[in-house]
């Protein structure tokens, strides 16, 4: 430990957010052959594309950057502390800062990325926000990195790499899982956005919608109950409970907020940040504002894990609607014109049971992910504290 030192991470790299070019000029975009990453395009160490793109235009006439191939990126907004390495030259949106080292004859990336990954924990706590969390460049800088010796550093990376690439194999299981039930489900429904199989029924002559709300953080307090309260970051799977939330809130929070109290057994839908994300809560909950709960679904008629998945198949669609200036997001309106699929419940069921046997076969795999993610977590706090 004598021959390790301490460095600012703002003196061994170059660091820079990234932007987003205007919206509403259609040239910044169109037929754009720049990648512009945005954080849901993180899937893993190395980012290979993404599923936006800019134009030249685009990038010399805003605050976007281009980032070479190497840079490591890291979140600063609403989902902070997410790393992954650029495999290609890229730009990002200003959620997003660029971490380019200045000498890699002194640091190595894989050490640098797996100990920016160890502060994902410290990153949450300090970050500061009225909605969403954020960190400033300024705090990025200043975050102080232990550096041993190269070899040293390169040693750590490669018992790291063992487990990142353990977690990456099971967490491709799980995405074959996923494809498999959207290829089922296409199979017998077809594909609900370019072929009209059934006929179909807007989700709003189906259900009604509550919208939630977050409680002051002026007054903590209000985090130190019982009740679950979430974000768009727990929706996703099929199911979610208490486990899943961001934080536990009171009834006074509930009172004296715009957040709701959504009964068990409710579709949840994420309408900003996570935009087309959706789980049926099996506990009573509560949401922010960025999440509708579909609610009063006749189970006589519809299966809700159906429509779920009916949801999941307009992800796509959702992604090519949304607007804002700084946060994209679709209004309640835009979710409830979807098109559900009029089938027989029986047929619902049948899609409903290979799911559920599906979750079956997920569950192990998931159970192993996690074993393996308890030894990650163990190792990065034998190297870094």
């Amino acid at each position: 430990m004598s021959e390790w030192k301490t460095v600012r991470l703002g003196d061994v790299c170059e660091i820079q957010s990234g932007g987003t070019p205007s919206r509403s000029k259609t040239e910044y975009w169109k037929n754009g052959t720049i990648p512009w990453v945005k954080i849901g395009d993180f899937s893993g160490k190395y980012l290979n594309k993404t599923t936006e793109h800019i134009t030249q235009k685009g990038l010399e006439n805003s605050s976007a950057k281009l980032f070479s191939k190497g840079t490591i990126l890291y979140s600063i907004f609403a989902t902070l502390g997410e790393a992954t390495i650029l495999n290609i030259d890229a730009t990002t949106n200003q959620a997003i800062a660029g971490i380019k080292i200045k000498d890699k004859s002194s640091i190595d990336i894989d050490y640098l990325f797996a100990y920016l990954k160890s502060l994902k924990e410290e990153v949450n706590r300090i970050g500061r926000g009225v909605a969403q969390n954020n960190i400033n460049l300024s705090i990025l800088k200043s975050f102080t990195v232990p550096l041993p010796p190269l070899e040293t550093q390169k040693q750590i990376a490669k018992q790291l790499n063992k487990c990142t690439t353990l977690l990456a194999k099971h967490k491709q299981m799980l995405e074959k899982y996923d494809t498999l039930i959207k290829s089922r489900f296409i199979e017998m429904f077809g594909d609900i956005r370019n072929q009209e199989k059934y006929k179909g029924i807007p989700l709003s002559n189906l259900c009604k919608t509550m919208t939630g709300g977050t409680p002051p953080t002026s007054k903590p307090e209000y985090y130190e109950g019982t009740i679950p309260w979430i974000t768009t970051v727990s929706l996703g799977p099929n199911h979610i409970d208490g486990k899943n939330a961001k934080g536990y809130i009171t009834e006074e929070a509930i009172k004296n907020s715009a957040t709701k109290l959504i009964p068990v057994g409710n579709i949840l839908f994420g309408t900003r940040v996570g935009v087309g994300k959706s789980s049926i809560n099996d506990v009573d909950i509560c949401t922010n504002q960025d999440i509708i709960a579909l609610i009063g679904i006749d189970e006589s008629r519809y299966s809700k894990l159906f429509i779920k998945h009916v949801l999941d198949q307009y992800q796509p669609y959702f992604d090519s609607i949304k607007k804002g200036a700084t946060i994209l997001g679709i209004t309640t309106d835009d979710v409830k014109k979807s098109l559900i699929p009029d089938v027989s419940l029986s047929l619902q069921k049948e899609f409903e049971n290979f799911v559920q046997q599906i979750d079956k076969s997920k569950f192990a795999v998931q159970k192993s992910l996690e074993k393996a993610e308890t030894l990650y977590k163990s190792l990065m706090q034998e190297y870094f504290g």
